[in-house]
């Protein structure tokens, strides 16, 4: 812990400088090293750790052809008021890549990723999530991870519509879970800006496993006034479901373990294949003109660092929950598992040529553009909407929240917290319906926690690099830097924050909307399942 206190202390440090390690950001596998595989002695030993990043047998990306596979588009859904929309989850094959078999997958309607769900805000509707899963699961389920005990049935579902201001019963609770043969009716109110949401499974205990499975998909809730500005549409707005996963040879997922049977999670997961859309290294043939990309970060662990690979720049028009108030020019973004960006890029000027979209050096896809002239009517404007920036003074109260990791004796995580509480531990965020609170989150760990909050959006006000040390032996905050405001893509509506590691990370939100219990979690998936999540109650 002395070193541990020692380093977080430097990077608060250097944050005070506005430099943060790469390796804090990159959640890189060359930069995680295993634990030796035995045994180890105290109770936070919870495993044995192994070796698992290089299992024979694995896919090699270095083998496959890149930008053969067309960009698969998904099917979009368009529920119509007092219609119900049924959406089913069962087993499928899809071929991944053109030269590996098919893979099996759990799926939205036969997908991965599911079907786009395209909805009017202020239009309400229904849908009935269908669990039509097998009753086996075929990725290792830890039982000693809290919900998914040995007396919890294998293979459970809910589906939670990230993003959304829904009542509680609607939420996709991770203890709402059903099992196969069963369909649980959720109903969405749309009552909420124009933005890019996703719907992925949130099962307590085994969601990590269900989203590696396949089951997520787009939600993209539209409203006038977007519609109004005239940005690129149709054929020309793609959407880019970004995910990491490991493969077998022979086609199977592969979801990397601790070496032990009977108690097989691992803190983190990094693939060393990314789809887009459910393809590994597609190409998406396009015209010479802009286009609409919404991206999603949906993988378990990684973030990603996204760029063109000629440095072209881009606009970022909206974040989390809807549209900016201007849009931000950027050679590059870096997005959280959890967050999504829409963008718009010009093509224009690479008629007939081609440019390949990044995650720093590496490549994820090509777009391919085409030579012939093309008429472009869309635009960006240069104000997008009113977007007010909150203050500190609008909060009615503030809460100090920390973000907690248990190590065992050879370092290697094995227990996340919040506030130092398990899920099950009474609730200790109660907080009255319409009222503003200001969290502050007070990141004691190594890593950058994308920290998600269901029901509300929030809008960051800074970060600010503290002594750790001094926070670990008082539990007082004393700042050794200046507050850094957020960057202009970070300054819209927001619901999942990168909360960096040495510094506290101010955000602002109205619980308005629906009394009720709700989650607040990290993101990392794996994080998430093994209780670095927690409820908090709207009560009237």
């Amino acid at each position: 812990m002395v070193d541990r206190r020692r380093f977080l202390k430097a990077v608060g440090s250097a944050a005070a400088a506005g430099w943060i390690p790469s390796r804090l950001f990159a959640h890189d596998m060359k930069h995680m090293e295993m634990a030796p595989t035995g045994k180890v002695g105290n109770d936070l030993c919870m495993h044995a750790m192994g070796d698992t990043t290089r299992m024979p047998g694995l896919v090699d990306p270095a083998k496959l052809a890149a930008f053969v596979d067309p960009l698969p588009i998904p099917t979009v859904l368009r529920p119509e008021p007092g219609k119900l929309l049924t959406v089913r989850m069962a087993a499928s094959q899809q071929k991944l890549h053109r030269d590996l078999p098919p893979t099996e997958l759990w799926t939205y309607n036969g997908s991965y990723p599911g079907p786009t769900i395209e909805a009017r805000s202020g239009q309400a509707f229904d849908v009935s999530w269908d669990n039509g899963l097998p009753t086996k699961h075929f990725l290792p389920v830890d039982h000693n991870i809290c919900g998914a005990e040995a007396d919890k049935p294998l293979v459970r579902a809910i589906t939670h519509l990230h993003g959304a201001k829904v009542p509680r019963k609607d939420d996709g609770y991770p203890e709402d879970w059903y099992v196969p043969g069963k369909s649980r009716r959720h109903h969405y109110p749309n009552a909420q800006d124009a933005a890019t949401l996703w719907y992925h499974d949130h099962a307590m205990g085994i969601n990590r496993l269900n989203m590696y499975a396949g089951l997520m998909g787009l939600y993209l809730l539209r409203d006038e006034h977007e519609l109004s500005l005239g940005l690129p549409s149709g054929d020309f707005e793609l959407p880019l479901v970004i995910a990491d996963r490991w493969l077998r040879d022979d086609g199977r997922l592969y979801y990397p373990d601790s070496g032990d049977a009977t108690a097989p999670w691992v803190p983190e997961v990094f693939g060393n294949l990314t789809l887009v859309n459910g393809a590994i290294l597609p190409r998406a043939d396009v015209q010479p003109r802009r286009y609409r990309l919404r991206v999603v970060n949906a993988a378990n662990g990684r973030f990603y660092h996204l760029r063109f690979k000629d440095g072209r720049p881009f606009q970022v028009i909206g974040s989390d929950q809807g549209l900016l108030a201007a849009p931000a020019t950027m050679r590059a973004i870096f997005l959280a598992p959890g967050e999504r960006a829409d963008i718009v890029v010009d093509f224009a000027p690479l008629r007939g040529g081609t440019v390949e979209l990044m995650n720093d050096a590496l490549p994820l896809m090509r777009f391919a553009v085409g030579q012939g002239a093309v008429q472009d009517d869309s635009r960006v404007p240069d104000v997008l909407r009113d977007l007010p920036r909150v203050t500190e003074a609008s909060a009615s109260k503030t809460r100090e929240m920390t973000l907690d990791e248990y190590s065992d004796c050879v370092a290697t995580p094995m227990l996340m917290l919040l506030n130092g509480k398990r899920w099950h531990d009474p609730v200790t965020e109660t907080i009255k319906i319409g009222s503003t609170e200001m969290w502050n989150l007070v990141n004691l760990t190594e890593d950058t926690h994308p920290v998600h909050l269901h029901l509300v959006r929030f809008q960051i006000l800074d970060r600010r690099p503290y002594d750790v040390d001094e926070y670990m032996e008082k539990k007082t905050i004393r700042y050794v830097g200046l507050a850094q405001l957020p960057p202009p893509h970070e300054r819209g509506w927001k619901d999942v924050v990168q909360s960096y590691p040495g510094m506290v990370t101010r955000i602002v939100a109205t619980f308005d909307g629906y009394a009720g219990r709700y989650a607040w979690h990290c993101h990392l998936a794996e994080h998430e399942a093994n209780e670095m999540m927690r409820p908090f109650e709207v009560v009237a």
